[in-house]
């Protein structure tokens, strides 16, 4: 099973820079809060169509009450990184936007797991952790210069 979740784990990486679609919507309409709109009622109905095989009850009232504050702003966030993308992805280049993101999103992860926050299991940010995450800002700017 821990080879399934690796796939999709790739999977979704392997996806995240088609994001570039979106900005491609942006260049032509200009507009990014509409593009952003469009976006997500695009995803809107591609979710509710996998919800007609899928099937699930709607959470209930305790489980909604259950969650913490900050388990509710996933939402947020993801138009703020839409937006950041379909603006920047294509002035910055698919490999350098891309790199910066997924860099950012490793550097951020390493402290998530090292304090335990939001969530996650506590993982120490061992020296070898710091050095992948060191790496990781070198291979950008690699990218960033070649």
């Amino acid at each position: 099973m821990a080879w399934a979740i690796f796939l999709l784990a790739i999977l979704a990486g392997a996806l995240a820079p088609l994001q570039g679609t979106n900005a491609e919507l942006f260049k032509h309409w200009q507009q990014p809060v509409w593009t952003t709109v469009w976006v997500y009622l695009s995803g809107l109905v591609v979710i509710l169509l996998v919800q007609l095989f899928a099937r699930q009850a709607l959470p209930t009232g305790p489980a909604m009450h259950a969650a913490p504050w900050w388990a509710y702003v996933g939402g947020g966030l993801s138009i703020a990184t839409t937006l950041i993308a379909l603006m920047f992805a294509q002035k910055l280049g698919s490999g350098l936007f891309t790199g910066l993101s997924l860099t950012a999103s490793v550097l951020v992860s390493i402290l998530l797991d090292q304090m335990g926050w939001i969530g996650f299991k506590q993982h120490t940010a061992s020296p070898l952790r710091l050095l992948g995450g060191a790496l990781m800002v070198g291979g950008v700017w690699l990218v960033s210069k070649f």
